[in-house]
C-alpha cells in the first residue's frame, strides 16, 4: 500500500517546512504509526476507531490513509509528533472520505486543508470522479472546510451518530477528472499556502524531482 501510495504522489510536493527546523510531512500510513494514530484518535475524535479498526485499513486495497507529522525543535533537540491523519475509500469512481482529523493543540493553522487538498489530489490520481462525506450538523468549522473546497449538500442521514442522535450532512463534489478541478486544485494550493504563511509556514518541495 505504502509504495501505491508514494507512486500515486509523484509529481506532488507533499513536504511542508518552518522556517528554520520545524517541519511538516504528509506520507501514506505504516504499522509502526498505528499505536499512535489510535492515541491522536482518542484525542481529536473521541476513540471513534479502534487498532483493529486502523489496521484494516493499512491492509486494505481500498483505503488510501495519510498521515501528517511533524519534527519540531525543542531546546536543542528534535522532537517528532504525529499531527493529523486523513483516509478514503476507493469505491468504484467515488472517493468516500472517512476521516479527517487534526491534533486539537495544532488547529486552525491550515493543516486540515493540507490534508483536504492531498485526500482530493489522491482522489484525482487515483482516477474517481467523486468525492463524498459525513460531517455532523453541528461540525461548523468542518462544514465551512468541505464547502469552502466545493462540497455541496446532497442529504441528510437522520440520528446517524450512535454516541448522540446527531443527524449527519452528506456532501458531494463531482467533476474529479475535468479540466476545471484542475484548476480549482491549483486554488486550493494557493490558499492553503497563503494560509500556512499567515501561520509561518512554508512549502518545501521534495528533494528529488519524481514527476511522472
Amino acid at each position: 500500500m505504502r509504495d501505491r501510495l508514494l507512486d500515486s504522489f509523484k509529481g506532488t510536493n507533499i513536504s511542508v517546512q518552518l522556517e528554520t527546523v520545524n517541519f511538516l510531512e504528509i506520507q501514506p500510513l505504516t504499522e509502526e504509526q498505528l499505536p499512535a494514530i489510535v492515541e491522536l484518535d482518542k484525542i481529536s475524535l473521541g476513540g471513534l476507531w479502534t487498532l483493529e479498526g486502523y489496521k484494516r485499513e493499512l491492509d486494505s486495497p481500498s483505503s488510501h490513509f495519510l498521515v501528517l507529522s511533524g519534527e519540531l525543535a525543542i531546546g536543542e533537540t528534535n522532537s517528532s509528533l504525529l499531527l493529523g491523519f486523513g483516509c478514503f475509500w476507493s469505491i468504484l469512481e467515488e472517493a468516500h472520505i472517512t476521516l479527517l482529523a487534526i491534533h486539537p493543540g495544532y488547529q486552525g493553522q491550515g493543516m486540515g486543508k493540507l490534508l483536504l487538498y492531498y485526500l482530493m489530489r489522491l482522489a484525482k490520481i487515483q482516477g474517481m470522479e467523486r468525492a463524498t462525506l459525513e460531517v455532523r450538523v453541528s461540525n461548523g468549522r468542518a462544514l465551512s472546510l468541505y464547502q469552502k473546497f466545493g462540497f455541496k449538500e446532497a442529504g441528510k442521514r437522520r440520528r446517524y451518530y450512535q454516541d448522540t442522535g446527531e443527524d449527519a450532512l452528506i456532501l458531494w463534489q463531482s467533476g474529479l477528472q475535468s479540466p476545471e478541478f484542475t484548476g480549482i486544485l491549483r486554488e486550493w494550493h494557493q490558499e492553503i499556502s497563503d494560509s500556512l504563511a499567515s501561520h509561518g509556514w512554508q512549502e518545501k518541495p521534495l528533494a528529488v524531482n519524481t514527476e511522472q
